[in-house]
């Protein structure tokens, strides 16, 4: 089964922590031969650093050690004297990298990274804030898992990832959809072809020394219109159609959430018989 058919099951939608292992090294390994990806980060980089990465003082130590990790996990090597900053680290790997550490009430808050390619949020915003504050925004999900996510962050094993997978819906193919950037996104009328599924590939790491954990997301976009007559494509459809209207309107996919399975027209694609 592909990653895509475990993502989009033939049920309705809802909210899950589905949960798999992995190892730091290939979470975390550089995968684009072309370079392209560590182009365009760098170049966010350069062009306003304090918007893509910031950190904390209560995130220092956290961070160090993540970049200390780095030549254990034979990932990348921070020059000395360069790690005390994320960008750093940030123009080394493809994948963006968060940290977060417990304040004094046991609140796991987000301390700093560098982040190139959000999902329209914001580092600067978000910086210092809890989990449950930065969730908050979400539909439903504080309720639904909070709890669940505040005792898997407790628990994490050493020199292990926990991988998790979410997805939306984007009108462009960009990498970086910085709010600021004011970017488009998906309305009627639905062309398959410009509209693209973002993925993210989400991992977990546990930083024994300093107590904190790393967040790291890695971006990967599927162009709709390559998902017609698929199983990925028909539960992407069904997850549409039963998605709540608050969710999809958090997902900023409201106008088109019963255009794009119809213009999908999975039925006429089934082979007889199913």
């Amino acid at each position: 089964m592909s990653e895509l058919e475990r993502l989009f099951p033939d049920e309705d939608f809802r909210l899950h922590l589905t949960l798999r292992r992995g190892s730091p090294s290939e979470f975390l390994r550089n995968r684009d031969a072309t370079g392209s990806v560590l182009a365009e980060r760098r170049k966010w980089l350069d062009s306003d650093r304090g918007r893509y990465a910031a950190l904390e003082p209560a995130g220092e130590e956290a961070w160090r050690e993540l970049s200390d990790r780095m030549a254990e996990w034979g990932v990348a090597t921070v020059p000395s004297g360069d790690g005390a900053h994320p960008a750093a680290l940030g123009r080394l790997l493809e994948p963006d990298l968060l940290v977060l550490t417990r304040d004094t009430a046991g609140i796991w808050r987000l301390r700093g990274g560098a982040l190139c390619f959000p999902t329209s949020w914001s580092l600067e915003e978000k910086l210092g804030r809890g989990l449950e504050e930065i969730h908050g925004p979400v539909p439903g999900l504080n309720a639904a898992l909070g709890p669940s996510i505040h005792q898997v962050l407790g628990r994490l094993p050493s020199e292990t990832t926990i991988e998790r997978w979410n997805w939306g819906l984007a009108a462009t193919d960009e990498l970086n959809l910085h709010p600021v950037r004011g970017l488009p996104v998906p309305v009627p009328p639905v062309t398959l072809a410009g509209l693209w599924l973002r993925l993210e590939h989400q991992a977990l790491i546990a930083l024994p020394r300093s107590g904190g954990v790393m967040f790291g997301i890695r971006i990967s976009l599927q162009r709709l219109d390559g998902l017609v007559g698929t199983a990925a494509g028909r539960g992407l459809a069904r997850a549409l159609r039963s998605m709540p209207l608050a969710m999809a309107e958090y997902k900023r996919v409201e106008t088109v959430r019963l255009e794009v399975p119809a213009a999908l027209d999975l039925s006429r694609t089934e082979p007889c018989g199913e």
